[in-house]
């Protein structure tokens, strides 16, 4: 993972190029949990589809349209439903005049502290892409690789032509993403990033931090991280016996930003289910957890 940048040093409604066939820009959203902002990229040369178009926020949407220029735009992608990253594509698509494409709509009663993450209940796609399903332009193929977890209908998108993958939030550049149950799922989420590593990406372009040169790396170690906070939840119970949620934040989040201690709680809550479902932990009647 790269080192820490400062949000305010990250220019806002540029066009950006990564590639030959990748340009991004990044939206004036930054936060605890979006990091320097949401960035939305744009593939192709002669035509273009545009993933993650962001918050509906007039600036941005303005920044997207000045970075497609003149170009068509084959389709608006998105590749989960959280206010940070699908509500521009509607006021996008009409400008642009292009379908809106990519995860299926989900609209949950959210109990997590994410404010800037709650579900957008305007998305409305034109095409609902399944797995392995493509959208393709003039030299780019985008395909649709599911990876529940972060929220069940997470989906990121491989550029086969560069052996890139634009990956949402499910791996991110800065942070491990948030799992907060109902809809996030920890079992999901450990499935879908063992599907990553298995695959043979060279480049992640992720929705939140840098672009990721190892990916296998990253994922690896995100990966051993998952299992070392599950070791930690089940020492704390044998330890303590029956806890609470918050005591095992206050415990394990130790020099953590207070603010985020919220949705560290709810991945502790994603953990423990897990566990529940594995016949290690199982919740008391008054809210507390217990090993079995």
């Amino acid at each position: 993972m790269n080192a820490p940048i400062d949000p305010a040093d990250m220019p806002t409604g540029i066009r950006m190029t990564l590639s030959p066939l990748v340009a991004r820009v990044l939206a004036p959203n930054p936060s605890p949990f979006t990091y320097t902002g949401t960035q939305t990229y744009v593939v192709g040369q002669n035509d273009v589809a545009v993933i993650d178009p962001g918050p509906d926020e007039t600036e941005h949407i303005a920044a997207m349209v000045a970075a497609v220029g003149r170009r068509p735009v084959r389709a608006i992608l998105c590749t989960h439903t959280h206010r940070d990253h699908s509500p521009a594509a509607a006021p996008l698509a009409r400008i642009v005049g292009a379908p809106i494409v990519g995860c299926a709509p989900l609209t949950l009663e959210d109990d997590g502290p994410r404010a800037d993450a709650a579900f957008d209940a305007s998305y409305r796609p034109d095409r609902i892409l399944a797995d392995g399903e493509q959208v393709a332009g003039e030299g780019w193929t985008l395909e649709a690789v599911a990876t529940p977890g972060h929220t069940s209908n997470h989906l990121c998108f491989a550029l086969r032509e560069e052996k890139a993958l634009f990956t949402g939030d499910h791996v991110m550049g800065w942070s491990t993403s948030v799992i907060s149950p109902p809809d996030g799922d920890m079992t999901d989420y450990m499935r879908s990033m063992q599907r990553l590593l298995d695959r043979d990406d060279v480049i992640y372009y992720p929705a939140h931090g840098e672009p990721v040169s190892n990916p296998q790396r990253l994922v690896r170690g995100m990966m051993g991280h998952r299992k070392q906070r599950e070791g930690q939840i089940v020492r704390f119970l044998k330890r303590h016996g029956v806890s609470l949620i918050p005591d095992m934040v206050a415990d394990m989040y130790k020099g953590v930003d207070p603010r985020l201690h919220g949705a560290a709680g709810r991945s502790v809550l994603a953990h423990l289910i897990d566990l529940d479902q594995r016949g290690v932990a199982a919740p008391l009647d008054d809210g507390r957890w217990r090993l079995c």
